[in-house]
């Protein structure tokens, strides 16, 4: 019988809105949240997600525990981590589901910066420990790395990789357990240069935007970085490489300009001030229409969802 049963360890924003993609496709979720005084919050913010999803759940479908210990693991189809963004946290976690879980049972993280091979390094059941790494916000971003790290059996990464796809969600593939996985590297090489174009006068925050929301990255919803080049052509990319990337920023230390708005407590709609100045209306009117833009986006790609790929088999040839 098909299990479709989640653990969540960790009900922040990431958390809820993964339990929201669970939910709306029929799948019972089990949430450890420690502060029994938040249920009700985390519960409203769940049904938020689920109903911009366009779903309904039942409340058989939820349930909130206080512990690890309290949770009923029969019939679990995984255990997904998503405390804070805490090294030593998330490395009890795992110490503590390695003897609390079924061995059966995959168990993932999903941090966006640190090593599942080093935070399951001490746990006698590693092998059945990866990652999984959602995009905030989780719901309405399809895509979700699955990470395979140095011990990761290969059972474990083809399972939630299946799984991932019967609950709507594009899986990419991580082969190697790297800092940023796959799609953080690709998006901070981008985030380097936009950086370094400010830092140098080149052009302001805006323009950067623009450029990317406009220009390039407006043609990225109907094909990836890869695929666009192989419509415009591999010669043409490669004569632009050479030369284009000896100017580029190389630099291994990130931006003036980021380093001085973060020292000076700028951190964006956190403080209400990054860049641009935030008031509680403009932050409020700035999510809303980011995450129906993101609706928008995933309505069109409906068809590329189902099928990532979207190239005909003809096409599908190894080099």
């Amino acid at each position: 019988m098909e299990r479709k049963n989640l653990v969540i360890l960790g009900c922040g924003a990431m958390g809820c809105d993964v339990a929201a993609i669970f939910l709306s496709n029929g799948w019972k979720v089990q949430a450890v949240t420690r502060d029994v005084a938040k249920w009700k919050v985390r519960a409203e913010r769940i049904a938020q997600s689920v109903n911009q999803l366009r779903s309904s759940f039942s409340s058989e479908q939820l349930r909130f525990v206080p512990s690890a210990a309290d949770v009923v693991w029969d019939q679990v189809a995984f255990g997904l981590e998503s405390v804070p963004e805490d090294f030593e946290l998330k490395r009890a976690v795992f110490c503590e589901l390695d003897h609390l879980a079924p061995p059966d049972i995959p168990l993932l993280t999903n941090t966006s910066g640190f090593r599942i091979s080093e935070i399951s390094k001490e746990c006698a059941t590693r092998d059945r420990m990866g990652g999984l790494h959602f995009f905030l916000p989780a719901h309405l971003v399809p895509a979700v790395e699955v990470v395979r790290g140095e011990h990761t059996a290969a059972w474990v990464v083809e399972r939630l990789a299946a799984i991932m796809t019967s609950v709507r969600r594009v899986p990419i593939m991580v082969a190697k357990d790297v800092p940023g996985f796959l799609a953080n590297r690709i998006q901070h090489a981008l985030m380097r240069e936009a950086f370094a174009i400010i830092d140098e006068g080149l052009g302001t925050p805006e323009d950067v935007d623009a450029a990317v929301r406009f220009g390039f990255g407006f043609r990225y919803v109907a094909a990836g970085p890869i695929l666009l080049k192989e419509l415009s052509g591999l010669d043409t990319q490669l004569a632009a490489g050479r030369s284009i990337y000896p100017s580029l920023h190389n630099g291994t230390q990130p931006s003036k300009v980021l380093s001085e708005l973060v020292a000076s407590g700028r951190y964006g709609i956190k403080t209400g001030h990054g860049f641009w100045k935030w008031t509680p209306e403009a932050i409020v009117n700035r999510q809303r229409r980011f995450e129906e833009a993101l609706l928008a986006a995933a309505k069109l790609l409906e068809a590329d969802i189902a099928e990532p790929g979207g190239l005909p088999d003809s096409a599908k040839v190894s080099a």
